[in-house]
């Protein structure tokens, strides 16, 4: 173990002198590997992260993440480079509609105003009118003209919280992510019954029944701060095990309950300390967008942002 330890320290030692030398930042997901979270400059949702980095001096963007995040950093700062340690990183939810499908059911719905979650791919993005995240989807359709058909994509438990809460007519895609759509009603109801004054933060990826048993339905720095503002010492946690370990440094005092221990995303879990320290020493795998591809998905994403806040 000790020799691990130290194995682990010369990697983050290594990490962090390539960083320097590259003028590169470190950016990882909510999810990632507790020794990733700890090596980085930032930790956080993907589009805050991709927005925080676009405002820094840094050339380079190494995303500790999936694709279709690299992506988005590509997107807001086009003029940097951006490394995704793990190419094969991808994400199940964003491959389930790919741009020439969205295409074609455009075409079935021409009216429709098309409303992407961040979490697809930069050519999905850039046939879509507006992107959202978990975290405003309500906000960007309930700015929507109440006249417009909704076309939802991919995530079709993200769409039907979104439905509910503003009472639109949306259309979703039959998307969802694997994680969270296989979190159960049977499974909340035993870890509550184990833990009855736990209070149950959901993410709304997960299925309609499990969000009716949810005290909070919130993004993943949602939870963060939630549970950061709370008096309350105790919270079941519905979504990917890996938020575990930023709620628990955040908030030592208190008692943080996965909803299933099996919600483990294994393509999150895929980087690790070498896979950075040689992506930066390699330069490499790149993510770049086309600039043609680029500006159509920027608008999607700007109009988004031009959305004023609660």
């Amino acid at each position: 173990m000790a020799g691990e330890g130290r194995k682990s320290q010369d990697l983050e030692k290594k990490i962090r002198g390539l960083l320097s030398e590259r003028k590169a930042i470190l950016l990882a997901h909510n999810y990632q590997k507790p020794e990733v979270q700890d090596v980085a400059d930032l930790c956080g949702d993907s589009l805050e992260l991709s927005m925080k980095a676009a405002q820094t001096d840094a050339e380079v963007i190494v995303f500790c993440g999936v694709h279709f995040m690299a992506e988005t950093a590509s997107i807001l700062s086009p003029d940097k480079t951006v490394l995704l340690p793990v190419k094969t990183a991808g994400c199940t939810m964003a491959d389930m509609i790919t741009a020439a499908q969205l295409r074609r059911r455009k075409e079935t719905m021409p009216d429709a105003v098309v409303v992407s979650y961040v979490n697809t791919t930069a050519e999905v993005k850039a046939e879509s009118d507006i992107c959202c995240t978990s975290a405003n989807a309500v906000q960007v359709v309930s700015a929507i003209d109440p006249g417009k058909k909704i076309l939802m994509t991919p995530d079709k438990n993200l769409a039907q919280y979104t439905q509910k809460q503003t009472g639109r007519d949306i259309v979703y895609w039959e998307g969802y992510c694997s994680v969270h759509h296989n979190l159960t009603v049977e499974q909340v109801e035993k870890v509550k019954a184990a833990h009855p004054k736990a209070l149950f933060l959901a993410h709304p990826e997960c299925p309609p029944q499990v969000l009716e048993l949810a005290d909070e339905i919130k993004s993943t720095s949602g939870m963060i701060a939630y549970a950061s503002q709370s008096d309350q010492r105790e919270f079941i946690i519905g979504t990917e095990t890996g938020i575990l370990y930023p709620l628990s440094k955040a908030n030592p005092h208190k008692n943080f309950i996965p909803a299933d221990p099996h919600m483990i995303c294994q393509d999150m879990k895929k980087t690790g300390l070498l896979e950075i320290a040689e992506a930066l020493e390699k330069m490499e795998p790149v993510v770049k967008v086309p600039e043609a591809i680029r500006i159509r998905a920027k608008q999607a994403v700007d109009r988004m942002l031009a959305i004023p806040r609660d």
